[in-house]
C-alpha cells in the first residue's frame, strides 16, 4: 500500500482524488484504489469549469493544513479527479497536521 504523499525538501506533494459539485467542501479521508494507490479523498461545491473546483481545493486544503493558499497548487491532474498537490513549508508539520485530516 502506498501513502497518499511524497515528501519534498521544500514541503510535499500530496495525491489527491477530488469530487466537485459536492453538496459541501470537505475532506473525506484516505482511500485506497484497486490498483493498490493511496489518495486523500476531496468534495468541493465548485463546478470543474475554468478551474474553478482546482481552485476551491487549493484553498480548503491551505485552511485544512494552516498555510497560506500561495503556498498550495495543483501541480498535475488539472483537469483530472485525480490530482497532484504541491504544498509548500515544513513537511514534517504537514506531514502531522495530514496525518490528522486522514482519520
Amino acid at each position: 500500500m502506498s501513502t497518499p504523499f511524497r515528501p519534498r525538501d521544500n514541503g510535499i506533494d500530496l495525491f489527491v482524488r477530488l469530487m466537485p459539485k459536492a453538496a459541501l467542501d470537505r475532506i473525506d479521508g484516505i482511500e485506497i484504489a484497486a490498483d493498490g494507490c493511496s489518495h486523500l479523498k476531496a468534495r468541493v461545491r465548485a463546478v470543474p469549469e475554468n478551474g474553478a473546483a482546482n481552485q476551491a481545493l487549493e484553498r480548503m486544503m491551505a485552511k485544512a493544513l494552516g498555510v497560506p493558499v500561495s503556498a498550495v497548487s495543483v501541480v498535475a491532474g488539472g483537469t483530472s479527479r485525480l490530482k497532484t498537490l504541491r504544498i509548500l513549508g515544513d513537511a514534517t508539520e504537514l506531514l502531522e497536521r495530514l496525518q490528522t485530516l486522514s482519520k
